[in-house]
């Protein structure tokens, strides 16, 4: 009985994985216009406080940007940004007894790493000030993260929500 429970268990993490992937990538598909360059708002990056309920969301979150960055192109934003997502998501996870906390790693991660990809990949942002970069960058995933995320993971556990439980 406790190997059924087991592989229930482990079905379930891989299906909230995938759940969570596809999510974060259909929003930055639906969401391109604003998910990518010097200013951006990735609509998806409101999922980065799922780390506080799942671990699930490490891979899920990876996986769903790994997938969103393919539609650049760009090489060093498919690796790059996706390391950065699973840095954050896994500093995220860490964090998660102060919910607040949970929304800060995507901001910080983000904001130092992407401009960096930008300046040096991206020809329309090479004599752009790394700077202004990391403040329009950081603040694009402030808005998205802390703004509207965190609200929303506060809303979810004051429900007492059974998301992303694995209990019958």
């Amino acid at each position: 009985m406790k190997t059924n429970t087991k592989r229930k268990a482990h079905t379930l993490f891989i299906l909230y994985a995938a759940i969570i992937g596809a999510l974060y990538a259909t929003l930055t598909y639906t969401f391109g216009a604003f998910s990518f360059g010097m200013i951006q708002f990735r609509v998806s990056e409101v999922l980065t406080i799922l780390p506080f309920f799942t671990p699930a969301a490490i891979p899920g979150l990876t996986v769903g940007c790994l997938v969103a960055n393919l539609m650049t192109g760009n090489i060093f934003d498919i690796i790059f940004g996706t390391l950065a997502t699973l840095v954050a998501a896994i500093l995220s996870y860490l964090f998660r007894k102060n919910s607040f906390l949970v929304t800060l790693p995507p901001v910080i991660v983000n904001a130092l790493i992407i401009p960096f990809i930008l300046k040096f990949t991206y020809p329309d942002c090479a004599n752009e000030a790394l700077w202004l970069m990391m403040l329009t960058v950081g603040a694009g995933q402030a808005l998205a993260c802390c703004a509207v995320g965190y609200p929303l993971l506060l809303t979810l556990k004051k429900r007492g929500t059974r998301l992303f439980t694995t209990k019958s």
